[in-house]
């Protein structure tokens, strides 16, 4: 049997070797540019703080991760994917201290 041609290639490269675990395009919005890199849920092996929603992201959870262009990933943040989509749409979020009621 020969192999299937109809398989689409990522952008991007896993930093361990071997298979594809992310993909990375740059996105324009009202908030500037950035660079997105989606990360599939094998990809994705330790929890991480979303910005958006204040909420963890599991381990196994596929995801993006995003900093602005030209940052150098310096500050790059893990967002599930729907907080990502919405960030133009949320008021700022208010910071609080992590053992601080929420209502």
């Amino acid at each position: 049997m020969s192999p299937r041609k109809n398989r689409r290639a990522a952008s991007g490269r896993s930093a361990r070797g071997g298979g594809t675990s992310w993909a990375q395009e740059t996105e324009e919005g009202p908030d500037g540019e950035w660079i997105v890199r989606s990360i599939s849920g094998a990809g994705a092996g330790k929890p991480y703080r979303c910005p958006g929603c204040d909420q963890e992201i599991p381990p196994g959870v596929g995801h993006v991760v995003a900093w602005r262009a030209g940052d150098g990933g310096d500050d790059r943040r893990h967002w599930h994917r729907p907080c990502w989509q919405a960030r133009t749409r949320r008021s700022p979020r208010v910071l609080r201290s992590r053992n601080a009621p929420r209502y």
